[in-house]
């Protein structure tokens, strides 16, 4: 009977403890949550707009998985676990729980969120992740001790940077901010980055009618009402790449925004200048000690004879800061926007720049 007795109480021992794998449940406000970019943290949800936004998490588990609810459906993520298997993930305008990954192996593990996609493709809440099987939610890793900061265009947003057709295909899917220059060059200098970044946007002049000092300053980008703590990411290095828009746009007059901004008079070498120094000025009050890279290229700006690098050195020596600095990468001499092999160049030259800065 004892023996009997001894056996039964051996399975339920089995059993029970084979029914209490823990599993953890982490809201998207936990502090352990490592969050890069402008999220907005005021309601249920963490709300990623911009490109390059991410979260990431450090945990013990077999399997992860993350609930999310996007605006339209139009957004792309890349899903990276432990730094390296990356894969794609399209969020429905639904809430949903979607797998990360399973059957990982016993010890730490890491996985991100990236939003590949832009702000013009609606936003995109995050309600938190969820670990199963022997979970534990680990500390989210030290800040790193560069922090970047990106003002720029559809370069720097990495436009159609996967279309290997070379036609710049518009569908989001070939967008992805992952390799673009800016989020290489953060991740070849162990770097934090922020990128307020729109395809078609400039500083006087844009494809529609925001300009780039109308938005810079948004947490929200779709709403002017909208405003960013600047103290809550102090960058020590800027980026502003930007006046290829402008470039195109002043030599067209007919453009409807053309009429709206100048009426029918061209703007002067001293009004670009001055616009430019404007907006320079203006990051410049938000952040007093970091070093700013006044950035060109890799488009046609920089092509030989262009007079754009003329007006941005100019700029920058009238402000006369002394960490204020000029960078003009040169023409890639291919049509379109730059493909991944070409913003991996950039981003080589700009992470070398900024190393001699520093």
């Amino acid at each position: 009977m004892r023996k009997i007795n001894l056996f039964f109480l051996l399975i339920v021992a089995v059993v029970f403890f084979q029914g209490c794998k823990t599993d953890v449940n982490v809201p998207s406000n936990d502090p352990d949550i490592h969050y890069n970019g402008r999220i907005d943290m005021s309601g249920n949800a963490a709300r990623m707009f911009w490109s390059g936004s991410s979260a990431a998490i450090t945990f013990e588990g077999s399997s992860v998985y993350v609930t999310l609810k996007d605006e339209r459906g139009d957004n792309y993520f890349n899903v990276i676990i432990d730094n390296d298997s990356i894969f794609m993930l399209h969020p429905d305008s639904s809430k949903c729980k979607y797998k990360l990954a399973e059957n990982l192996g016993k010890g730490k593990h890491t996985v991100e969120i990236f939003k590949r996609t832009e702000w013009t493709n609606g936003h995109t809440d995050l309600y938190g992740f969820e670990i199963l099987d022997g979970a534990k939610l680990l500390p989210a890793p030290d800040e790193k001790r560069l922090k970047l900061e990106f003002y720029g265009n559809s370069i720097t947003a990495g436009y159609a940077v996967e279309d290997t057709t070379g036609k710049d295909r518009p569908d989001s899917i070939y967008t992805n901010n992952y390799n673009s220059y800016d989020a290489v060059t953060a991740r070849l200098l162990n770097a934090d980055f922020n990128c307020i970044c729109r395809s078609g946007i400039g500083i006087m002049l844009s494809w529609f009618p925001m300009i780039m000092p109308e938005m810079y300053y948004r947490l929200d980008p779709a709403n002017p009402d909208s405003k960013w703590d600047f103290s809550l990411y102090t960058p020590d290095v800027i980026v502003i790449n930007l006046l290829q828009n402008d470039s195109w746009l002043v030599n067209k007059p007919d453009f409807p925004e053309f009429k709206h901004r100048f009426g029918t008079t061209p703007p002067s070498e001293d009004f670009i200048i001055n616009a430019y120094k404007d907006f320079v000025s203006s990051i410049r009050l938000e952040y007093p000690s970091a070093k700013i890279i006044c950035m060109l290229g890799n488009m046609d700006i920089t092509r030989e004879g262009s007079p754009w690098s003329g007006y941005v050195q100019k700029a920058v020596d009238e402000l006369g800061d002394k960490n204020i600095h000029t960078l003009f990468v040169p023409f890639k001499g291919t049509p379109g926007h730059p493909n991944v092999k070409e913003q991996r160049s950039m981003a080589e030259t700009l992470a070398g720049f900024i190393k001699n800065i520093r």
